[in-house]
């Protein structure tokens, strides 16, 4: 089942924020997080906070949903108050947004619009699993304002796919990224996993170069991780399936490296490349440089002003919430100068922008030189007071942040 809610103090029932938060967020971009907790089955690997039809229970229903969405917006609203605050970027995730009709997904975008506005050049993105789109779906979607388009592909290899319990063919979620370009989508994005037991190297680079292929302007690549309570965990822990490897992981991320800067990728993020800069995806930006969002959904996560909060995560308790008049949010947490510091050194340092010297500590800094030495960092940016990892320093990522961050 999904993991667990972090700890923290009881939110608000009207969802309230302090005054501080307010003032905070009208200099910071705003955008949307739409959590669409649907999918048809659960794959084997997946802890996220999803549930299929037979889990879902009595309470909430996928035509009901969408209300509810709109009953958090308005919530927003009430709890944002005057902060100008036009939508600089909106995404759908899950789940499997795309469970749902491509019309109520586009409703929910055109409520936002009315209620808070949009930018002129607002990033509107939605997941999807390539089995439950077609052409039509695409063309309405893109109608109705979307601009970009990720797509859980894993792999090509259906031997990877088995063990990842993906439903879809091999080929698939080619086609899908072709219709979606078709339909008038320039960012489409691919989401790629490495590392699953029975992969071999050329089944990754088979995956890699279909991907490029397409035409896909951006590739997400992540290695496969095996969390607890999972019936990949269980797989593993009893031995019917071998841990991945570490030293394999590593293979592929270089393989991934190679592949994607031959065809004209570049890394913007550790596990994420873009063709040019304009296909980076500025929601997940927005959430690594320390922006402002609004999570609407059950178990979905908010920050705004140095205020982070989450909300209930069964869609029905979540539902019974909105119904009553409250807010669904369970728990929150007032971010310390401190923390917040830390976390924008954590997530800045996975940008291939890098960061400022100066936002480390004496120790960090003198961590950073050491890293340098250690070809972690790269050594010309640090000169020019900037911390930029290495190829080296990609794969190593969680090790040097911690040590940038003693």
């Amino acid at each position: 089942m999904p993991s667990a809610l972090p700890d923290g103090e009881a939110a608000p029932d009207d969802g309230a924020l302090p005054d501080s938060a307010l003032k905070s967020a009208r200099s910071h971009d705003f955008g949307i997080y739409v959590h669409i907790p649907f999918c048809a089955s659960r794959c084997g690997y997946c802890d996220f906070n999803t549930y299929t039809a037979a889990e879902l229970g009595s309470g909430v229903s996928r035509e009901s949903f969408p209300r509810l969405l709109e009953a958090e917006i308005d919530l927003a609203a009430r709890v944002l108050g005057d902060v100008p605050r036009p939508i600089s970027t909106i995404f759908f995730g899950g789940g499997t947004p795309s469970l749902l009709p491509a019309s109520e997904l586009t409703g929910i975008v055109a409520k936002l619009e009315s209620t808070f506005g949009l930018t002129p050049d607002a990033e509107i993105t939605t997941e999807a699993n390539p089995e439950s789109v077609d052409p039509e779906y695409f063309r309405q979607l893109r109608a109705g304002g979307f601009t970009r388009v990720s797509l859980g592909m894993q792999s090509t290899a259906r031997r990877v796919l088995a063990v990842l319990e993906r439903g879809h063919t091999p080929g698939r979620a080619l086609d899908a990224a072709r219709e979606a370009r078709e339909a008038g989508f320039e960012h489409v994005n691919l989401d790629l996993i490495y590392g699953t037991p029975g992969e071999t190297a050329e089944d990754f680079e088979a995956s890699l170069r279909a991907a490029v292929d397409t035409g896909a302007d951006h590739v997400s690549a992540y290695s496969l991780i095996v969390e607890d309570g999972t019936r990949l965990a269980g797989q593993v822990r009893r031995g019917d399936i071998p841990a991945p490897s570490d030293d394999e992981a590593a293979d592929r991320y270089l393989a991934a490296e190679r592949v994607l800067g031959e065809a004209g990728f570049e890394w913007y993020e550790v596990s994420n490349w873009a063709r040019s800069e304009a296909a980076r995806c500025r929601h997940n930006l927005l959430y690594w440089r320390g922006g402002d969002w609004w999570g609407l959904g059950p178990g979905a996560h908010s920050h705004v002003g140095g205020v982070r909060w989450w909300n209930v995560k069964h869609p029905a308790r979540y539902g019974q919430r909105l119904t009553d008049g409250l807010s669904p949010a369970q728990g929150r947490e007032l971010l310390t100068p401190p923390q917040r510091h830390m976390e924008d050194v954590l997530l800045g340092v996975r940008l291939a922008d890098g960061l400022a010297l100066c936002a480390l500590d004496a120790d960090g800094q003198r961590n950073a030189r050491k890293a340098a030495a250690e070809g972690l960092l790269d050594p010309a940016a640090l000169a020019a007071d900037r911390v930029r990892l290495t190829l080296r320093g990609r794969l190593l990522a969680d090790a040097v942040v911690r040590d940038l961050v003693p």
